[in-house]
């Protein structure tokens, strides 16, 4: 009886976090954000959203650093945030339906292109 009632009071803390989080731009690195706005495009239930969030949180720094290291040409930046998401799909392959991970990766792949061309629209 304890573990059901821990499971479903850490859901709704954490859907109460989450409904309370600024809504997600494209390119954020903040977990909470990027889970809110994930959470939306992809129909999370409340399970997803417990197990992913650890996944975003270690991701989140990665791809900061990333995009904030002004030595890297676009393709490469590009190669290495692709190396960062093949690293934690399998993990996410195995909380997402099929439908929901082909969703992640095109919203993924969006991010990449949209990130490479603000780049070259900055220069």
């Amino acid at each position: 009886m304890k573990k059901p009632f821990t499971l479903l009071m850490s859901a709704a803390f954490l859907y109460a976090f989450l409904t309370l989080a600024p809504a997600a731009p494209g390119q954020t690195t903040d977990p909470a954000a990027k889970m809110q706005a994930l959470s939306q495009q992809l129909k999370l239930t409340p399970q997803q959203k417990i197990q992913m969030l650890p996944i975003l949180k270690e991701e989140g720094p990665k791809v900061e650093a990333i995009k904030n290291n002004p030595s890297l040409p676009p393709m490469q930046k590009m190669k290495q945030l692709h190396a960062i998401h093949a690293e934690s799909a399998p993990q996410l392959q195995k909380i997402l339906s099929p439908a929901q991970d082909q969703q992640l990766q095109a919203i993924r792949q969006q991010e990449v292109q949209q990130a490479i061309a603000k780049k070259r629209a900055a220069r």
